[in-house]
């Protein structure tokens, strides 16, 4: 039996584990695995910075993406070369991984819990989430059930190895970019959204957390945890990704129509990495 998921065009055939898109043509249906924009990353300072020439700001080029194709097709051929790995989802920086979910759990534990306000624990959605790292050591913890939506194929995947018995309280594997992800209305508890933005554009940006607000139950909670340039945007060409200053995503968060409940800076990371701020929406 084919499975249909919603308006987002997916499917699932018997046998498969992952929701992958499908376009019909005039003679036939094509199964279509989107690989492009998100994905997790820490940055060091100097890579992608150059000379103050090429530090975009956003006065004069916005996210200074020039060719969206280009874009989303060098990030998917980056990251389709990272080993499936949590020293590979963050950059070579697997050792932050401890401190990282920690100031996660103090963060999101400020919204969970019961009364007025309380932000529920029955479904979280883990955008660009590589093998499951937050998944495994965040979210499943916190929540009955998590989504997964990744724009690589392998890493989903791995996700099911790496997450054990765990992957049990998995429900659905998204194999999507996230500006063509559309939530399924009114899903989640949290929708968790960390270093991922900068592979999308300002634009898909905006939609994308647009989108995000639907698939929120009430008391629902967007939590963005990304780093921050410290002027303006700064590109990578290496992984196909920017850097934005605080201001800027301040503004993309407001233009999607939400609003900032919480907003704190990530402590404890090593010096040479860019600064990571986490900011909870509604």
């Amino acid at each position: 039996m084919i499975e249909v998921f919603g308006d987002l065009g997916l499917r699932r055939f018997p046998g498969d584990t992952c929701w992958r898109e499908y376009k019909t043509s005039a003679n036939h249906t094509i199964m279509n695995n989107i690989k492009s924009a998100s994905r997790r990353g820490v940055k060091k300072p100097g890579r992608g910075v150059g000379t103050a020439s090429t530090n975009v700001t956003q006065d004069r080029m916005g996210d200074g993406v020039q060719n969206e194709t280009v874009f989303y097709s060098k990030a998917e051929n980056y990251w389709r070369e990272v080993a499936p790995t949590v020293d590979g989802m963050l950059g070579g920086y697997g050792k932050i991984s401890n401190i990282d979910i920690d100031g996660s759990k103090k963060f999101l534990q400020k919204f969970l819990g019961q009364g007025e306000g309380k932000t529920g624990n029955g479904c979280a959605l883990d955008c660009g989430a590589g093998i499951g790292r937050i998944t495994k050591r965040l979210l499943l913890p916190l929540f009955n059930t998590v989504d997964l939506v990744d724009v690589t194929q392998e890493f989903l995947d791995q996700a099911k190895v790496y997450l054990g018995d765990d992957s049990k309280r998995v429900e659905n594997y998204f194999c999507l970019g996230l500006q063509d992800f559309i939530p399924q209305d009114r899903r989640y508890d949290v929708i968790w959204i960390q270093w991922v933005i900068g592979h999308l554009t300002d634009d898909h940006l905006v939609e994308f957390l647009h989108r995000c607000r639907g698939g929120l139950r009430p008391e629902g909670l967007i939590v963005i945890k990304d780093n921050v340039a410290y002027e303006g945007v700064i590109p990578d060409d290496v992984d196909s990704s920017v850097c934005r200053e605080l201001a800027l995503v301040k503004s993309l968060v407001t233009r999607a129509g939400l609003t900032i409940v919480c907003e704190e800076q990530q402590m404890n990371f090593p010096d040479e990495i860019y600064q990571v701020h986490q900011l909870a929406l509604r």
